[in-house]
C-alpha cells in the first residue's frame, strides 16, 4: 500500500483506524474483514482519509481564517450561526479542489468499475474522527450524496462531504458535546449503492430504542432507498425479535406493526439525482419484508452485536442501516455503530409520568420516551419560521431535519406527521430526553402557532396531542433503595406496549396478564366472527373484518396472530421470569361490543353472573373461539419459545367444569406438564375457595381474584354505586376467605398469589397475607414500588411471614 496515498479499502482497514478513516467507515472495515465470512453481505468501497481533508487545509492555509470565523460562535445565535457555518464550508470546499485528490478518486472508482461494471453507482458518506468518538454518534450531523455515478461527479460529492463538517447542526453538536471544532476531521466512506429503490431498506437496532431494552432486535423498513426512514420521512414498518429464544433456535417474529410506507425513494435521472415516488395502495397494505427476511436481519445485526461486544470486553448494542438488492433479493448491511442514546441510559431513580387528567385529543401517533410535556405550539413549515422559535415551545412539523437540531434543543416537546420510532426527529428526541409524538398524519394541517397543548408519551406505544395545558406528576423512587421483600411482588399487565418499560420494575414477573385487554384493543374483533365469518349478518361487520385480515390466508390466522403476539411480548418482556396469562374473561355484553359480537352473544340481565370464564371454554357457542386462544398460546410457548408462559383459568364454579376445560386444552395441543405447561386457576367463587383441596389436584397454582371474590362473599355488585360502600376487602368475612384459599393452596402445596389492588391499598391486608404465608402479590405497575414498601414492613413486623402451615 503506498502509504502517500489518501485512499484506503475496506480490506484493509479496522476498527483501530478511527483516528485515519473515522468511526463508520473504520467500522464498514472491521465489518467486511469479520463479518463477510459468516456470511454478512456488505458492499465494498474504499475510504478518502482523514489525511485528504487535514493536508487540503493546510497547504490551503484555511485553518487560521476557519480559526477566525468560528472564534467566539454562539449556537443561540440561529442567524449568525447559519451565516458563519456557510462560510466555513466555501473554505473546506474550495481547499479540496486538489489535482492529486482528484487523480486517486478516479483511480478507485476504476477498480470499483472493474468488481461491479462501467459507470457503477455509489453512495458517498461523511465519516467523522474524534479521540473520544464512541460517546457520541455524529449521526445524521454531515451531508451524505447517493446515486454517484463517474469519477467527476464523485469528486463533486467528496468536496461537498468534505465542507460539511461546518454545517450548522455539527457546529451545534460538537459545541453541546465539548469537542474541538479543529480537533475532529472527517474521513469520506465511498461504497457501491445497494439497488434498494427496487426493493426496501431500514435500520435495526439490538435493543429497543425507547426503554433501552436489550433482549429485543428492533427492525424497521420501508420500500425504497433509506434515507426516507432515516430522515423520518415515511412512517416505516416495525418488528421484534426476541434474542434469548432467537438464539437457541426459535426462528419467529415476536411482534409486528404496519407503517404506511406513503413514500419510497427511487433513483432519479442525472447526477446524484433521487426522487420520491407515492407507493401504490396495495403495496403500503403488505410489510416490505417478509419474515425470513427479518430474521436473517435480526441475525446479521446480533452477529454485529456479538463481534463489536468482543472486541470492546462489554455488551455493545448496535444501530445498523440495512439495504435489500431488488435484483437478487439479497439483504446487505451498509452501516453499523455502536448505539449511543438507549444503551447509555442510566437513570439514578425509576421515573414514571401520569397524566392527572386528560382532555381533548387533537392527534396521536408514535409515542417517543415515556415523558409528558406541555407548551404552546410552534408550526415550522420552513428554514425561515425556525428563527420564531421560543425554549419551551412544542415544535410541530410535518417532519424534521438534521439542520434544524439547533431549535429541537430547545423545544419542550416535537410532534410530526411523519416518520417512525427510528426517524431523525425520534432519534433526536430520544438523545434529548424531549417527548414526542411522531406519524401523526396530519396534524401540522390543523395546528395553530400559540395553541396550548400537553404532549403526552406516558401511555404506552401511542402517544398524545391533548387540548390545552393539562396537570401530571412525576413520581421517581431512588432506584439503589428498592429491597424486594421474601414474598413475590408481580404485576397485573393487559397491554403489551408498555411491557418493555414494565419489565425494568423490580417485579417477580407477571401475576396476571389480561388477554381481554389484548383482543379489545389490537383486535378488536369477536373470536367467533373470525372462526365463522360466514355467520356475520352486518354487512358493513363484514367488509371491515375483510379489510382486517386481508394480509392473512384465513381470518381466524390474523387472530391468531395478533394474540399470540400480544401475550408474547409480555412474555418476552419478561423472560424468564413467570408470566401468567388469564384467558379471556370477558362478559356477554363486553363480547358483544366487539366487531361482529352482537351475532354471537346472548343477552344477559346480569353479565357478571352469566356465560363467563370457564362455562364458555368447552360449551359449543364459543368452543371454535377457545381453539384459537389456545392456539394463540401454543404458538407463543412452542413456536416462539417462550415457556415461561402460564395460563390461567377465570371464573371456574364447578370441579368437574373445570375437569372439562382441561381436557379441552389438552385435545387443543396445551397439555398441563407437557414441556412444563402450568395451568392456574383463579380463585375468585367461593366455591373456590371451600373445594379446594379437589381444585387443586387439578391445577398447578391459585390467584386470589379479590374483586370477584369480594362481591361474591358480600354479595356486592361491585359496579353498582348505591352499594359501594358495602365492598370492603377487610370485612371479617372476606378475611377469613383469603385465610382458607392461602391456607388450603399451601396445604395441597400449591403455589398461591393474589391479584389485586386491595394489598397496595390497605396496608393491613398486605400484613395479613404475608403472615398467611402467601407467594405473591400481584397489583398494577404504578403500585408496584408502593406494594414493595409495604410488604417488607408488612414482613418486618409479623416477623418475617410465611407462617408454618400444615
Amino acid at each position: 500500500m503506498d502509504p502517500s496515498s489518501y485512499i484506503r479499502w475496506f480490506r484493509d482497514i479496522c476498527l483501530a483506524d478511527v483516528p485515519l478513516v473515522g468511526g463508520k467507515t473504520a467500522s464498514l472495515g472491521e465489518l467486511y474483514s469479520a463479518l463477510t465470512p459468516e456470511g454478512v453481505k456488505i458492499p465494498n468501497g474504499f475510504a478518502l482519509t482523514a489525511a485528504s481533508y487535514r493536508d487540503a487545509l493546510t497547504d490551503a492555509g484555511a485553518w487560521d481564517r476557519l480559526g477566525s470565523l468560528l472564534a467566539g460562535i454562539d449556537k443561540r445565535r440561529i442567524a449568525d450561526l447559519a451565516r458563519r457555518a456557510a462560510a466555513a464550508r466555501a473554505i473546506v470546499y474550495e481547499a479540496t479542489d486538489r489535482e492529486d485528490l482528484r487523480h486517486q478518486i478516479k483511480q478507485a472508482y476504476r477498480q470499483l468499475e472493474q468488481e461491479y461494471g462501467r459507470n457503477v453507482a455509489v453512495a458517498v458518506r461523511s465519516s467523522a474522527t474524534a479521540e473520544d468518538l464512541p460517546t457520541a454518534s455524529f449521526a445524521g450531523q454531515h451531508d451524505s450524496f447517493l446515486n454517484i455515478r463517474g469519477a467527476d461527479g464523485l469528486m463533486e460529492a467528496c468536496r461537498r462531504c468534505f465542507a460539511s463538517l461546518f454545517t450548522d447542526r455539527a457546529i451545534s453538536y460538537r459545541i453541546d458535546n465539548g469537542f474541538d471544532h479543529f480537533k475532529v476531521a472527517l474521513s469520506v466512506a465511498v461504497m457501491k449503492m445497494v439497488r434498494s429503490d427496487l426493493a426496501a431498506s431500514g435500520v435495526t437496532f439490538t435493543l429497543d430504542t425507547e426503554t433501552g431494552f436489550r433482549d429485543v432486535v428492533f427492525v424497521t423498513g420501508a420500500y425504497g432507498l433509506g434515507e426516507n426512514v432515516v430522515q423520518g420521512v415515511v412512517d416505516p414498518d416495525e418488528f421484534y425479535v426476541h434474542k434469548p429464544t432467537f438464539k437457541v433456535g426459535f426462528r419467529a417474529v415476536l411482534s409486528r406493526r404496519l407503517g404506511s410506507k406513503a413514500k419510497r425513494m427511487v433513483y432519479g435521472r442525472g447526477h446524484n439525482a433521487t426522487r420520491n415516488l407515492v407507493t401504490p395502495v396495495k403495496q403500503r397494505q403488505q410489510f416490505c419484508i417478509n419474515d425470513n427476511e427479518v430474521l436473517t436481519l435480526a441475525e446479521c445485526a446480533l452477529l454485529v452485536e456479538e463481534h463489536y461486544s468482543q472486541k470492546s470486553g462489554k455488551p455493545t448494542p448496535m444501530d445498523v442501516e440495512w439495504a435489500k438488492d431488488g435484483r437478487d433479493g439479497s439483504l446487505y448491511i451498509i452501516q453499523a455503530r455502536p448505539e449511543t442514546v438507549a444503551s447509555r441510559r442510566k437513570p439514578e431513580a425509576l421515573e414514571s409520568y401520569v397524566l392527572k387528567k386528560t382532555g381533548t385529543a387533537l392527534a396521536e401517533g408514535r409515542a417517543v420516551g415515556e415523558k409528558i410535556a406541555a407548551g404552546r405550539v410552534r408550526l415550522i413549515r420552513n428554514e425561515r419560521e425556525l428563527r420564531k422559535f421560543r425554549p419551551g415551545e412544542v415544535l410541530v412539523a410535518t417532519a424534521t431535519r438534521p439542520d434544524w437540531e439547533p431549535v429541537m434543543k430547545l423545544a419542550a416537546a416535537i410532534v410530526t406527521d411523519h416518520g417512525g420510532r427510528t426517524c431523525h426527529a425520534a432519534i433526536i428526541a430520544r438523545e434529548l430526553g424531549v417527548p414526542a409524538v411522531v406519524g401523526t398524519g396530519s396534524f401540522s394541517k390543523k395546528a395553530k402557532t400559540g395553541t396550548a397543548v400537553t404532549v403526552s408519551c406516558a401511555e404506552g406505544d401511542i402517544g398524545h396531542v391533548f387540548e390545552g395545558t393539562l396537570p401530571y406528576e412525576v413520581e421517581r423512587t431512588a432506584s439503589e433503595s428498592v429491597r424486594k421483600p421474601r414474598t413475590e411482588i408481580m404485576v397485573n399487565l393487559g397491554n403489551p406496549e408498555v411491557a418493555f418499560k414494565t419489565a425494568a420494575l423490580p417485579s417477580d414477573g407477571v401475576g396476571l396478564a389480561r388477554m381481554e385487554f389484548i383482543i379489545d384493543q389490537h383486535i378488536g374483533v369477536h373470536p367467533m366472527a373470525l372462526a365463522c365469518p360466514e355467520k356475520v349478518t352486518s354487512a358493513r361487520d363484514r367488509l371491515k373484518i375483510k379489510l382486517l385480515t386481508s394480509r392473512h390466508k384465513e381470518p381466524s390466522d390474523f387472530f391468531v396472530q395478533r394474540l399470540a403476539e400480544g401475550v408474547g411480548t409480555i412474555a418476552a418482556a419478561f423472560y424468564p421470569r413467570p408470566v401468567i396469562v388469564r384467558l379471556s374473561d370477558f362478559k356477554t355484553n363486553e363480547y358483544a361490543n366487539l366487531l361482529g359480537g352482537a351475532d354471537f352473544e346472548p343477552h344477559e340481565e346480569n353479565p357478571m353472573l352469566g356465560f363467563r370464564g370457564a362455562a364458555r371454554y368447552a360449551h359449543p357457542a364459543y368452543a371454535q373461539g377457545f381453539a384459537l386462544e389456545c392456539a394463540a398460546m401454543k404458538r407463543v410457548r412452542e413456536a416462539m419459545g417462550l415457556t415461561n408462559l402460564k395460563i390461567m383459568i377465570p371464573f371456574c364454579r364447578r370441579v368437574e367444569e373445570a375437569q372439562k376445560v382441561i381436557a379441552t386444552m389438552a385435545n387443543l395441543g396445551l397439555k398441563r406438564g407437557e414441556s412444563g405447561l402450568e395451568i392456574f386457576m383463579m380463585c375468585e367463587i367461593p366455591n373456590n375457595v371451600i373445594l379446594i383441596d379437589q381444585f387443586a389436584q387439578l391445577f398447578d397454582g391459585f390467584s386470589i381474584g379479590s374483586n370477584d371474590l369480594t362481591q361474591l362473599t358480600l354479595g356486592v355488585d361491585r359496579d353498582s354505586e348505591i352499594v359501594a360502600f358495602d365492598f370492603d376487602e377487610r370485612d371479617p368475612g372476606m378475611l377469613q376467605m383469603l385465610s382458607m384459599a392461602v391456607l388450603g393452596a399451601k396445604r395441597n402445596r400449591r403455589h398461591v398469589g393474589i391479584c389485586g389492588e386491595a394489598p397496595a391499598n390497605y396496608p393491613e391486608i398486605a400484613k395479613y397475607l404475608a403472615e398467611l404465608g402467601i407467594d405473591s402479590i400481584s397489583v398494577n405497575p404504578s403500585s408496584v414500588l408502593r406494594t414493595i414498601e409495604i410488604v417488607r414492613a408488612a414482613e418486618r413486623d409479623s416477623g418475617g411471614g410465611r407462617r408454618a402451615t400444615g
